[in-house]
């Protein structure tokens, strides 16, 4: 499988020809849902979920569907009736050759004065977990890792500490377009030597094979 980061927490996964599209957002570029067969949103927030972008991605493919969580499937039902699926924790479901398991409930706490919102996370075909914005521990061994690290809910101890619990064997940033470089060997550093994995992070349109 192949993955691809794009731009902030967007992410693509290719095998057998078909391709997997995580969170294509207000943050990742224009066409970063053009082509997908599946398309999966973790929650409402739209540096997450850019209705143009999404909306790109199902016209571009006549056949192509998305998975989300209720408050984002409202959104976008209507216009694409039977193509639009709703979502929770505990689901699974197989789309377009990919298996994936529904991890989370909730967004994490940004402040609490801001009432939380759904989240959830997706682990595709037992091996890549993309958390959205949470730090949720799934019940299954995780391989890859999407890892949030930088973000308004939360700090570094936290993403080192969300690291050492799932014990994945290797993390690449997501969630990073507010980082800035100056800032970046300084998270590449105490995440590598903290968090007990293998850490690294792609620039926007970078690939690795899994």
């Amino acid at each position: 499988m192949k993955l691809t980061k794009m731009s902030h927490a967007c992410v693509r996964l290719e095998k057998d020809g078909r391709t997997l599209v995580i969170d294509p957002g207000a943050f990742s570029e224009q066409d970063s849902a053009v082509g997908a067969d599946v398309l999966l949103v973790t929650h409402e927030h739209p540096d997450h979920f850019a209705e143009d972008r999404l909306r790109a991605g199902l016209e571009s493919n006549p056949a192509a569907e998305i998975w989300t969580l209720r408050s984002v499937a409202e959104k976008l039902s209507a216009a694409f009736p039977g193509r639009v699926h709703t979502v929770g924790h505990g689901d699974t479901f197989t789309a377009a050759g990919f298996d994936v398991q529904v991890h989370g409930e909730l967004h994490a706490v940004i402040h609490p004065d801001i009432p939380r919102i759904t989240n959830v996370g997706y682990l595709v075909d037992g091996a890549v977990f993309h958390p959205g914005d949470a730090l949720t521990v799934p019940e299954h061994p995780v391989d890859t890792l999407m890892l949030p690290v930088m973000a308004p809910w939360n700090k570094i101890a936290e993403v080192i500490d969300f690291v050492r619990e799932v014990k994945p064997r290797r993390a690449f940033d997501i969630h990073d377009a507010l980082l800035t470089d100056l800032a970046r060997p300084i998270y590449d550093r105490q995440i590598g030597q903290l968090g007990g994995t293998d850490h690294g992070r792609l620039a926007p349109g970078d690939s690795t094979e899994l």
